[in-house]
Formats: structure tokens, C-alpha cells, sequence
């Protein structure tokens, strides 16, 4: 068995008699989709949404509010899956790239993204006696889930962190498939201004 298989083994084992528990940061619908569809049996989830990298605000809300509408849809199908808004907060992303500006995607601006957002879970699923904080960033085939897995189990925190490598199993791809199911707007860019098409970046 795995180690990360036999991390779910051991959650199931551990919580026979309820789900645990699970604050999970999401970056967008279409990522979520998988995570969700995988995590259900094990975990009691509920949907973070922070995400103060996404510019401009008109983005960000637009991939809100298809979070949403993919948690109502999942609601009809009968999944109890609950959402928790986070405020616009551009500035503790701008604070974190500057001088960062000309890092490649991928490089120490993405690692500070990671680390805010992770934090900001971490802190809420503490607050708010969650079991457990994840996130659905590793199912993107341009994350690092390396760095993603270490910067989570930095955060000393009651909740625990649960790691998984979305991507695996042709998460990704499954990703897109549920995405065309429920007909979600898929972004062309990571979200961040340093990743927004040169077109468009005027």
C-alpha cells in the first residue's frame, strides 16, 4: 500500500463512526471537481475559496461564482458539500510577489502564493475546529506538489494537514472530464497578473 493510500486507510479506520472533518482549499471549480469527487468518502468537506492571487477582481469573481454553481450541482446529486467565502484580498498576494516580478511561473513567487493560501486555511480550519486542511493545487499538472506538500507541513496547526497528489491516476484528465460535465468555465491562465496572456495584460 502506498503512503498516501494508507493515509486514507487509516482516516477511515480511525473516524468509523463520522467522516472527519475537511477545510479544503480550493483554487477554482475545475480543479475541485476531482479532489472532491476522490475525498468524499472519507471526508465531511467544505470548500474554501481564497484565492488573493486571481487578478483582476472580475476574474476572481467569475471563478468564484463557478464554485459555487459546481457545489449547487453536487448538492442536487446529493453531496452536502458546504462553502466558506474569503474576501478579495489582492494586496496579501501583491505584498508577497513584489520583487518577485520576474520569477518564472513555477519559481519562489509561486512557493510565497502557496504559502499565504495554505496559511490562511490552516488558520481558518483551526478557528474553526476542522480535523483536517488540504487543497486542491496538486491536481494541476503545473504545480509542484513537492514544494505544495512541503510548505503545508510546515504549518503547526490543531487541524491537520492531509497531502494527495491530485494529479495522480489521471486526476487531471478526470478533471476535465467532470469540468465538461458540468459545463465550468476553465480558465487559460493560472490567475496571478504575472501569468495573464500578454494580450490581455495591458
Amino acid at each position: 500500500m502506498k503512503p498516501y493510500e494508507k493515509d486514507l486507510f487509516e482516516i477511515k479506520e480511525n473516524y468509523r463512526d463520522k467522516k472527519p472533518t475537511l477545510l479544503l482549499h480550493s483554487c477554482c471549480a475545475p480543479c475541485s471537481t476531482q479532489v472532491i469527487d476522490f475525498l468524499y468518502d472519507y471526508f465531511d468537506i467544505t470548500i474554501f475559496y481564497y484565492n488573493p492571487n486571481i487578478y483582476p477582481e472580475k476574474e476572481y469573481l467569475t471563478r468564484k461564482n463557478e464554485q459555487i454553481k459546481l457545489i449547487e450541482l453536487l448538492k442536487k446529486e446529493g453531496k452536502n458539500i458546504k462553502f466558506i467565502d474569503a474576501d478579495y484580498d489582492f494586496q496579501a498576494f501583491d505584498s508577497v510577489s513584489t520583487g518577485l516580478e520576474n520569477e518564472k511561473e513555477g519559481g519562489l513567487r509561486c512557493q510565497k502564493c502557496f504559502q499565504i493560501r495554505l496559511k490562511k486555511t490552516a488558520q481558518v480550519a483551526e478557528n474553526e475546529k476542522f480535523d483536517f486542511f488540504s487543497t486542491t493545487l496538486t491536481v494541476s499538472p503545473h504545480k509542484n506538489s513537492k514544494i505544495i506538500e512541503a510548505e503545508g507541513r510546515k504549518i503547526n496547526t490543531s487541524s491537520k494537514f492531509f497531502f494527495y497528489d491530485f494529479k495522480k491516476k489521471d486526476g487531471y484528465k478526470k478533471s476535465i472530464a467532470f469540468s465538461r460535465q458540468y459545463n465550468l468555465y476553465r480558465q487559460n491562465y493560472c490567475g496571478c497578473k504575472y501569468s495573464l496572456p500578454k494580450e490581455e495584460n495591458k
